[in-house]
């Protein structure tokens, strides 16, 4: 039987899934049927999440009911205690040894009656991870944020409470909650094929994210910004280092996409109408080196993603370059959830590919 390695698994097919809809020649993202915009101009955070988990928007009692699950994600001191001891260092590293550790006492066994109650819980203990984690970086005191609205009460920490930023914030978590299976969550997969738990899937998939190839996109695309300077500069730097050295564009192509990402359009506005004056320049760059790059790479139909404007967003709420990251893993926490659920609800079988043995027949010791 003829065998090949299918690299980057990007052929191969390890579920069937109702929660989102991708088709990267046409440029569309639906989430359970409702195309992206449509969903993000009309629905809140919470609405969004309880219609991965659940397949419908909920009504007011049960957008009540979801909204206390999602406020029993409260940290024990414990964990206060643990983050306070993390050197400083990669924020998604922290993340991912508190939801271990958070693993460590929980009852939260898998069951269809209990499986959506405590993705809840577990939305709301992943706000107060994140904000946790940022505030400890920034030596400030750690606390319970208010989760009656996670979105808001997340912002709190960064004391940018503009109504405009709020809501640029939700639509931000929206637009980042699921993309189907990228190597995040897919290594939840993986851990929670084996029955281990939701908490220990989840910081599975905090490990792959923080990957430069997969959640460091943002934060190196604004870093390209700054380092290009300004937008007089954008056609010499693009000749030197992409035509020239051939390096990679940050924030430009996309394995699934090959026409724009339909989230961009929503970065871009959301992040044009955030600008100030002081982050012009910033903004005035990245347009500039769409506008240079698209004429050299539209031929072969490569276009930018969402990282190259949600790092602007994110710099225009007040975070720095070095959270980036984790702001964009805290907004898959509820598609993550939402896919592992469905996987071990529907169609649970652990997970072990194999590998094409390409070496040496069998030898023998010789002593």
């Amino acid at each position: 039987m003829p065998m090949d390695v299918d690299l980057g698994l990007e052929n191969t097919y390890i579920k069937h899934t109702k929660l989102t809809y991708i088709d990267g020649e046409l440029g569309v993202l639906r989430y359970r049927g409702y195309d992206i915009n449509d969903v993000v101009n009309n629905l809140s955070f919470m609405e969004t999440a309880y219609l991965m988990l659940y397949g419908r928007i909920p009504d007011s009692k049960e957008l009540k009911l979801f909204s206390s699950y999602i406020g029993d994600g409260k940290l024990p001191e414990r964990i206060f205690s643990m983050i306070d001891t993390f050197p400083e260092g990669d924020p998604l590293s922290m993340a991912s040894s508190v939801f271990a550790a958070l693993a460590i006492d929980n009852n939260m066994k898998w069951s269809i009656d209990e499986n959506k109650r405590n993705a809840g819980r577990i939305i709301g203990l992943s706000f107060n991870v994140f904000a946790n984690i940022y505030l400890h970086i920034k030596g400030k005191k750690l606390y319970n944020i208010d989760l009656g609205d996670p979105v808001s009460g997340f912002l709190r920490v960064t004391n940018n409470m503009d109504p405009k930023n709020v809501k640029a914030f939700e639509a931000a978590m929206i637009l980042y909650m699921d993309h189907e299976i990228p190597a995040s969550t897919t290594a939840a997969l993986v851990t929670a094929s084996t029955l281990s738990d939701m908490l220990s899937s989840l910081s599975s998939a905090m490990n792959a994210l923080k990957g430069p190839l997969h959640g460091g996109a943002a934060e190196n695309a604004f870093l390209e910004f700054l380092d290009i300077g300004s937008p007089e500069n954008v056609k010499p730097w693009f000749n030197e280092h992409i035509i020239k050295n051939r390096e990679r564009l940050i924030g430009f192509g996309h394995r699934v996409y090959k026409t724009y990402d339909p989230r961009i359009k929503k970065f871009r506005e959301l992040s044009m109408s955030l600008c100030d004056e002081k982050n012009r320049i910033i903004l005035d760059t990245a347009l500039e080196l769409e506008r240079v790059a698209l004429d050299y790479f539209r031929e072969k139909k490569i276009y930018p993603n969402t990282d190259f404007f949600s790092g602007l967003l994110f710099n225009e709420l007040g975070f720095e370059h070095w959270f980036f990251t984790s702001l964009f893993a805290l907004s898959r926490v509820t598609g993550i959830l939402a896919h592992i659920i469905e996987y071990n609800e529907n169609e649970q079988r652990l997970i072990r590919p194999r590998a094409i043995y390409n070496g040496d027949g069998e030898r023998f010791i010789k002593r």
